[in-house]
């Protein structure tokens, strides 16, 4: 197996972040010390494949992974210290909470949502992130000028839903395209496991708008 385009020296920084305070917003330094190089947020990040391919890929950029499961969250971490990767961090929260209130104002460049839980039951659909204005809210809030928002599914009604709160809200966001293989993406365990069930993926692009 060919070795990822950037193995660096030992992570000088735990893979695990625990936030000194869960009760308010955090500061850039806080996550990473370098506020200069571009933060970049997987929502939800499942085991990490997509988390560390990226920070392998970009390092020049830096990486936070947000996962709720236990079990994900220490293979995640374990890749990232197995994979040397210092701009690499894993965070175990809730995804909404993360968004709508701790991560810092205008510090993320990009936030990828992939394959998320579509609750597809009728009476669980408030629940889904982007039907949520704590998260929608939140989302505006920490993107920077120009920042992106990029979401892929495999759940049309989820897809649907997701177009139908941008539209809401096309004062704060504008949707770019997303062409294939426009740049690096790696496949993420779910997109994998569903386009092998011949499943189609939804992918949307948004951009924070200036003011």
């Amino acid at each position: 197996m060919a070795e990822p385009p950037f193995i660096g020296t030992p992570c000088p920084v735990p893979a695990l972040f625990t936030p000194p305070d869960h009760f308010r917003e955090l500061t850039h330094a806080e996550i990473f010390p370098d506020t200069t190089r571009p933060l970049e947020v997987d929502l939800g990040c499942g085991d990490g494949t997509f988390l560390t391919g990226m920070a392998a890929h970009h390092p020049e950029r830096d990486f936070l992974g947000v996962e709720r499961m236990l079990g994900r969250v220490i293979k995640t971490g374990r890749k990232i210290e197995r994979q040397h990767l210092p701009n690499a961090r894993i965070m175990r929260l809730e995804s909404a909470y993360t968004v709508g209130w701790l991560l810092p104002t205008a510090s993320v460049s990009r936030l990828h949502l992939l394959c998320p839980d579509p609750w597809p039951k009728k009476g669980h659909v408030t629940r889904r992130l982007v039907n949520q204005d704590e998260f929608l809210d939140g989302l505006h809030r920490i993107l920077t000028t120009g920042g992106e928002f990029l979401l892929k599914t495999d759940d049309q009604p989820y897809f649907e839903d997701a177009l139908a709160s941008f539209a809401t809200r096309a004062h704060q966001f504008t949707r770019l395209d997303w062409p294939a293989d426009v740049f690096f993406y790696p496949t993420t365990d779910f997109e994998h496991d569903w386009l092998n069930m011949g499943r189609t993926i939804h992918r949307a692009r948004w951009q924070k708008k200036e003011r």
